[in-house]
């Protein structure tokens, strides 16, 4: 295995140094809210979510190096340019794990934790998941094992992938210049990813380039004329981080052991965050069409 840095841990100094830089903007400013309760969970979320990934890294530094050694088509060896192909391709991969942990509630079990806050700021971006291993999400990085590059690369691109999202959760910056806005991922498109405005909903899954989302359809701007609300479309209202961590599992086992059909047992795990048999909750879909009927209902003329 090659003997590459983990960036995210090299960062954590200046993860802490920039929350404080922040923190301290915000109460000058008035600008930016950070709340202690939350700030606090957050915190803890991402310090567990650090000590889960250690536990569990070996499934999926193992599932990688599975399918690299036997499976591989090819050996592309350590040259810069495959650490910039790598970077690309893992970015790629990332956009398709980040859309199923919004559109599978298997993948949602994991990554809603990090969507839990009603707050925007930078220790949000700390607000990892605990249980990400025990998703299929490694699944999508397999083709590049398959390809032939090194997971250890692979591993270590997603590190930087992780470092760049953190600047990204932020009010203090409004807009960057356009053309950068038009290629890369901006606190204003990743604002829009966690605001629930129905507006806003499934939109924005890039990781570093936010081409992915405008070649797939699920690109939306972030409107003047409509703030960001942040947080689920339910809120937790809790900060115990035992409830934010596990309370999605919880409610996958409680619909799977009241379901009355496999078929029904099946879809709680695969399909999207809200989906019942009956129709009783609402999924994202479901929610973005009320809004856009009562648009067009507020539209019609009155007769």
């Amino acid at each position: 295995m090659l003997d590459l840095p983990q960036p995210t841990q090299v960062a954590v100094p200046l993860f802490v140094a920039f929350i404080l830089v922040e923190m301290i903007h915000g109460w000058r400013s008035g600008r930016i809210k950070y709340e202690g309760r939350d700030t606090l969970t957050s915190l803890i979320m991402g310090l567990g979510s650090t000590v889960a990934g250690a536990l569990t890294a070996t499934l999926a530094v193992g599932f990688a190096y599975w399918v690299w050694t036997n499976f591989a088509l090819f050996d592309f060896g350590t040259a810069l340019w495959v650490f910039v192909l790598a970077f690309i391709l893992d970015d790629l991969a990332y956009y398709w794990v980040h859309r199923m942990g919004h559109r599978m509630r298997w993948m949602w079990a994991a990554h809603v934790i990090h969507h839990s806050s009603q707050h925007y700021n930078l220790s949000t971006a700390l607000r990892q998941t605990w249980t990400g291993q025990l998703t299929p999400g490694i699944l999508f990085r397999a083709p590049i094992f398959l390809l032939g590059i090194d997971p250890a690369i692979v591993f270590f691109c997603a590190g930087i992938n992780l470092v760049y999202q953190f600047w990204i959760h932020t009010e203090a910056i409004d807009r960057m210049p356009r053309w950068f806005e038009a290629v890369m991922n901006t606190p204003s498109h990743h604002r829009v990813h966690h605001a629930n405005n129905p507006r806003y909903l499934d939109a924005n899954y890039a990781g570093v380039f936010m081409i992915w989302d405008k070649i797939f359809g699920t690109y939306i701007p972030e409107e003047r004329s409509e703030p960001c609300r942040y947080g689920l479309v339910t809120d937790l209202g809790t900060f115990n981080p035992l409830r934010v961590a596990f309370h999605e599992w919880v409610g996958i086992f409680k619909d799977i052991w009241g379901a009355n059909k496999w078929k029904d047992r099946v879809l709680f795990l695969l399909a999207p965050p809200g989906w019942t048999p009956d129709g009783s909750r609402m999924t994202s879909d479901m929610i973005k069409t009320a809004w856009r009927e009562r648009k067009e209902a507020s539209k019609a003329p009155a007769e």
